[in-house]
């Protein structure tokens, strides 16, 4: 079984805290979560456990997310001594842009595609990190790892998703390459 990992994550602070957009890696990881296909299993990790979630992507025979190259990726770069934009990955939000030409909200793709919203939005991610609520704040960051990893499970299946662009739903063809295997890199450890 390929080594595939869906990823997402939760910042400690808001672009308005750090100076504007641009500044994703000082935005600082509250929480990590991610599903492992092969383990199947779905796992949280918090700031102080970056080093092992950064062994297990270093691993990783494909990283799968939604706007992970342009923000996840930036913001969990300073925790680690590699640099993620090497490992294989599938950004979602990436190749739906190639086709539509625009970006679409996940929100938007998983009540047309699934028939199921997002849980919140990142400012309830800020304000269960502001407040210490890092149950809450797990489970909001995996209920978008589960949503994009269905997305992503969707395409595999069916090679469309379905999104709003304003007043008319348009259904779009996708095809998603499995990825390679590949031999991980030495041990990898993180700078955190």
């Amino acid at each position: 079984m390929l080594n595939k990992i869906v990823l997402d994550l939760e910042t400690q602070k808001s672009f308005e805290d750090v100076g504007g957009f641009g500044k994703n890696h000082l935005l600082k990881v509250s929480v990590c979560g991610i599903y492992s296909y092969p383990q199947n299993k779905y796992l949280a990790f918090a700031e102080d456990q970056m080093h092992k979630l950064g062994e297990m992507l270093s691993e990783a025979d494909q990283i799968i997310g939604f706007n992970i190259k342009n923000f996840d990726f930036q913001v969990l770069q300073p925790y680690l001594n590699f640099k993620l934009s090497e490992l294989p990955y599938l950004d979602i939000l990436e190749e739906v842009e190639k086709i539509i030409g625009h970006r679409v909200k996940l929100d938007n793709l998983a009540q047309m595609t699934l028939g199921v919203g997002k849980s919140g939005d990142g400012l309830q991610a800020l304000k269960f990190w502001k407040l210490g609520q890092l149950e809450e704040l797990k489970k909001y960051c995996l209920d978008d790892v589960k949503i994009t990893k269905e997305i992503y499970d969707y395409v595999l299946k069916y090679n469309k998703l379905i999104y709003k662009d304003y007043f008319e739903t348009r259904e779009i063809q996708v095809k998603f390459v499995e990825p390679a295997a590949r031999k991980p890199a030495a041990k990898q450890a993180s700078l955190f």
